[in-house]
């Protein structure tokens, strides 16, 4: 395949092209709006909601950036992911009323990665004054908005797509330097109709990556 230079990403050595490839996704995608609106200084107090394809590795960047990271997930079953294997400093679980309420007022931001349709509500309630809601996920039905808190404390809910070719190259070259890189599933083209079953019954935990080279070296005669 031929590419105009403009529309090309390069690699740096170390870094894999398979758990490497989501992050021109997942990657951009998240970490676009952590330096967009500020976020990505130490100091600052960021929530990922949703520890999938993109909340993952939302936790990785905001780490990299020196921000204090607190998961909020509907599943307490992924607390010793987010804070053993990910790093997160804090795990709320968005049902548990009282961790919820201890935690009001607290955050500078929230990236909010779940695709499916949720209360942004106690999001809200637990951004600080000015504080910013981040849409990444795109639930397929409206939202409801609530004003009334986000007229008292001057706080924002915004949304965000990916990034362009310039902030990409930035942000793979950080990934790079930083060893950041997707959690993956690495199939064989013949498992993409599986893959596609899995995706549907939600049995999928990190993005799933077709290995197309040797996929093609087994078919050769």
């Amino acid at each position: 395949m031929v590419a105009n230079e403009r529309y090309i990403v390069l690699f740096p050595e170390n870094m894999p092209l398979d758990a490497g490839a989501p992050l021109l996704c997942a990657g951009i995608t998240v970490y676009s709006p952590l330096k967009y609106f500020g976020f990505a200084e130490p100091g600052k107090h960021i929530g990922i909601v949703g520890l999938g394809g993109l909340g993952h590795v939302a936790v990785k960047f905001a780490k990299a950036f020196g921000v204090k990271v607190t998961v909020i997930s509907t599943s307490a079953s992924k607390k010793d992911e987010a804070l053993e294997h990910l790093g997160a400093d804090s795990f709320l679980v968005s049902c548990d009323q009282e961790q919820m309420q201890a935690a009001m007022n607290t955050m500078d931001g929230i990236i909010d990665t779940v695709s499916a349709v949720h209360p942004i509500l106690p999001l809200i309630g637990l951004l600080k004054s000015h504080g910013k809601l981040i849409m990444v996920g795109a639930p397929d039905k409206p939202l409801e908005l609530p004003i009334y808190p986000l007229l008292m404390g001057r706080k924002m809910v915004v949304g965000t797509a990916i990034g362009g070719m310039k902030e990409t190259q930035e942000m793979i070259d950080f990934a790079a330097k930083h060893n950041i890189t997707a959690d993956i599933e690495t199939i064989s083209m013949e498992y993409v109709n599986t893959a596609m079953e899995r995706l549907a019954k939600g049995d999928v935990r990190y993005p799933f990556v077709i290995d197309v080279g040797n996929t093609l070296a087994a078919t050769k005669p």
